[in-house]
C-alpha cells in the first residue's frame, strides 16, 4: 500500500485529490497538510511513501518543503512529487534540484496522476512528457549554483547508462538496449547516483542535460 501526504493550501483541491487517491485500491492518503511545514511534519510523522506536493503555499512553499524532506536523513524513503502549472512557475526546476521526483501539471488527467503516483513510489523519476522541452531549456539556461562531480567519474559504460536514463528510458529498456541483464543495469544506475551525488534519476537527467551529455534533438 502506497502512503500519501497531499499538500496543498486549497481546501477544495485537497479534498478532490484525496478521493482520487483513495478510490484506487494500492493507495491510501495518510494526511493532509495546508502549508510546506505540515507536509514535512506529516510526512514524519506518517512515515509516507509519496507527498504530492504544491509549489505556492505558506508558512514554508513547497521547494523549502522539499528540500528540508529530502535533506532529512529519517525521510530518505519519501518522495516528492510536485504538481505545479507549468508553464508560468519559474520553479519547477529548483524543486526539482531541491529533491523533488518528479513533476505534474495540475490538469493532467486523474488516471495519469495515479499512475505518476506509482512510478515516484517505485524510485523512479517522472518528467512529463509535455514539459520536457521547457524542463531541458531551463536547464540549459539556468545554471545551478551548487558544485558538482564531472562525468570524468564516469566509466564509459556508466556514460551509456546516463545517456539512456537522460533519454527516458527504464532500466528495463536501458538492459535490452545495452543487452545485459536488468540487475547489471541497477547496479550501475547504484553507482551513478553515487558518483554524481543525486538523489535520483530526476537530478541524473538534469545532470546530463547541463553536462551536453544528450540535447533535446539526442
Amino acid at each position: 500500500m502506497i502512503r500519501v501526504v497531499l499538500a496543498d493550501d486549497q481546501g477544495l483541491v485537497r479534498g478532490a485529490f484525496a478521493l482520487l487517491v483513495g478510490s484506487a485500491p494500492d493507495m491510501a492518503v495518510v494526511g493532509e497538510a495546508g502549508t510546506g511545514r505540515e507536509a514535512v511534519e506529516l510526512a514524519r510523522r506518517e512515515r509516507a511513501d509519496v507527498v504530492v506536493m504544491d509549489i505556492r503555499m505558506p508558512d514554508l512553499d513547497g521547494i523549502a518543503a522539499t528540500a528540508l524532506i529530502a535533506a532529512d536523513e529519517d525521510l530518505t524513503g519519501v518522495r516528492v512529487l510536485v504538481l505545479t502549472t507549468y508553464d508560468t512557475d519559474d520553479n519547477v526546476l529548483a524543486a526539482l534540484r531541491a529533491g523533488a521526483s518528479g513533476f505534474l501539471i495540475k490538469d493532467t488527467k486523474p488516471a495519469a496522476l495515479l499512475d505518476a503516483i506509482r512510478t515516484v513510489a517505485a524510485g523512479d523519476a517522472l518528467l512529463s512528457p509535455s514539459a520536457t522541452a521547457a524542463v531541458i531549456a531551463r536547464v540549459r539556461s539556468v545554471p545551478d549554483p551548487a558544485p558538482r562531480p564531472t562525468l570524468d567519474l564516469l566509466t564509459d559504460r556508466e556514460l551509456d547508462v546516463l545517456t539512456l536514463i537522460a533519454k527516458g528510458m527504464t532500466n528495463a529498456e536501458i538492459a535490452k538496449t545495452l543487452v545485459v541483464s536488468p540487475l547489471t543495469i541497477k547496479t550501475h544506475v547504484s553507482r551513478i547516483l553515487a558518483k554524481l551525488l543525486a538523489r535520483d534519476r530526476v537530478q541524473l537527467v538534469i545532470t546530463a542535460y547541463e553536462a551536453a551529455l544528450v540535447t533535446p534533438t539526442t
